[in-house]
């Protein structure tokens, strides 16, 4: 076996739960503000245009499942670091 691999298998894989934990809460502010940027500017894009309120939704809909998506990978990776 190469020295690599052995290097590999032993390294220490813990990170301090605080700082994942302070991790994880800075990466939800993030998304909580991305999802309100969106769904407002939906909101000033259907008060401008009523008839675009389809299209929007669409894509409004696609970042928000985008955002939350963020969101849940940091949650599994707060889980992973050992919070």
């Amino acid at each position: 076996m190469s020295s690599v691999a052995v290097l590999a298998q032993e390294a220490p894989a813990s990170i301090n739960a605080g700082l994942a934990a302070i991790g994880y809460g800075l990466g939800a502010i993030g998304s909580s503000i991305g999802v309100g940027l969106i769904w407002a500017a939906v909101i000033n894009g259907t008060a401008r245009q009523p008839e675009a309120q389809s299209k929007l939704m669409g894509i409004a809909w696609t970042t928000f499942v985008l955002v939350e998506v963020l969101a849940l990978i940091g949650l599994v990776v707060f889980f992973i670091a050992g919070g």
